[in-house]
């Protein structure tokens, strides 16, 4: 089995590392060279995706394409050369479009009644702004009154491209949602913590939920990838406040972290998932997405001289070339540039346990024997602000 990755970031990253795991044969592309994926890939070639006779040449002997990337203009060309050769490729064009503009995704939800939070401008404070075509945490931004928002994004901050609603308070979940030949399916939920800026940090599963609200999670997101007409993967993401789901956000796409953090605890490999159902056209009612789960917690951090510092994901986009490495410092494996003699590095670590509460002990663990190795006297785990409330106007 050879797949097909293009795009060596975050997405890719994420595709190549299950990948590796399911035993395929992997073949990353990017149009830059080093990219973070590329340490941990079969074989990495330069390309242009714009260019269709390239991918004629460097697709050779590929039996899947799995894109990873954003860039509207890349997967355009990729779609139209996967139709006109006969290839699959797991990425649902319609359905993207709607994920990837938070003002249209928005407008989705609404048309179908999902529950989210209140829109400006009849939302309370403090509220939160997204760049309609941003994604993850880039660019967003928390105003903590209606003259704060006024003052930094004008009177109609939508014709400006902005999502704005209420901050809602309250712990984050993701679910991934698969959806194959008409058959949806949803993966275990698992639980987000965020940086300073709203990027994620940190994931743990299984669910600390209680497991009503987690199956009413899943049948939310189910709901939703049966309204996109889905064919792929989705995940959503949303908050849990006095009883209530509010979605947040969702990608069509195939997401980062979060299917790492589910293979940790469970084993079920959703890149393994896809595969067998797009090529072997297997009854992904079959497919395992339940089982006794171990605990995990996946965590980014970044070392420099005297430092760590636990950070979102967007520290791993800037590695150049990353590893994996068994055992790191206590780990049960890590995702990193470290080398002898390095620094300042970054690191994805992945500790595991009977639960959660014994894998967060390993973590602490390994945390503190980085610390010891490398002598850093700082240590930072930042969250969000605490922000004031406001009534809209």
């Amino acid at each position: 089995m050879k797949i097909a990755v293009v795009g060596g970031a975050l997405q890719g990253l994420e595709v190549i590392y299950l990948a590796k795991k399911a035993g395929f044969e992997t073949l990353l592309f990017d149009r830059k060279d080093p990219v973070p994926a590329a340490g941990l890939c079969g074989e990495f070639r330069q390309l242009d995706v714009l260019d269709p006779g390239a991918l004629d040449q460097k697709m050779k002997g590929v039996d899947l394409v799995f894109p990873a990337l954003e860039s509207p203009a890349a997967l355009a060309v990729l779609h139209r050369w996967a139709a006109q050769n006969g290839m699959p490729i797991i990425h649902d064009p319609d359905a993207y479009a709607v994920s990837s503009s938070k003002i249209a995704s928005d407008k989705f939800f609404r048309e179908f009644g999902f529950p989210v939070p209140a829109p400006w401008p009849g939302c309370n404070f403090p509220a939160i702004a997204k760049p309609s075509g941003g994604s993850g945490s880039r660019g967003i931004r928390v105003f903590a009154s209606h003259s704060e928002l006024r003052h930094a994004l004008g009177d109609d901050p939508l014709a400006g491209g902005w999502m704005v609603q209420s901050f809602v308070p309250g712990p984050t979940y993701s679910v991934e949602v698969m959806r194959l030949q008409g058959i949806t399916t949803a993966f275990p939920v698992t639980d987000l913590h965020m940086d300073a800026v709203y990027d994620c940090k940190r994931v743990s599963a299984p669910s600390r939920l209680p497991a009503a609200a987690q199956e009413d999670l899943k049948a939310l997101s189910i709901a939703i990838a049966n309204a996109l007409d889905l064919d792929g993967i989705m995940d959503v993401e949303a908050v849990y406040q006095d009883g209530v789901f509010k979605v947040l956000e969702i990608d069509a796409r195939f997401p980062s972290q979060t299917p790492a953090a589910v293979y940790g605890s469970c084993g079920i490999n959703m890149v393994a998932a896809l595969v067998e159902g797009v090529l072997e056209k297997k009854d992904t009612n079959a497919l395992p997405v339940e089982g006794i789960c171990r605990g995990t917690v996946l965590e980014h951090i970044r070392v420099t001289p005297g430092s760590l510092v636990v950070a979102g994901e967007h520290v791993l986009a800037e590695a150049a070339s990353l590893a994996l490495e068994p055992g790191f410092f206590g780990a049960q494996e890590a995702i990193t540039d470290y080398g002898p003699g390095k620094t300042s590095w970054t690191a994805t670590l992945i500790c595991t346990g009977e639960d959660v509460d014994a894998a967060w002990g390993r973590r602490n663990a390994t945390v503190s024997e980085i610390q010891r190795r490398f002598g850093l006297k700082h240590y930072e785990d930042p969250h969000p602000a605490a922000i004031r409330t406001e009534a809209p106007p």
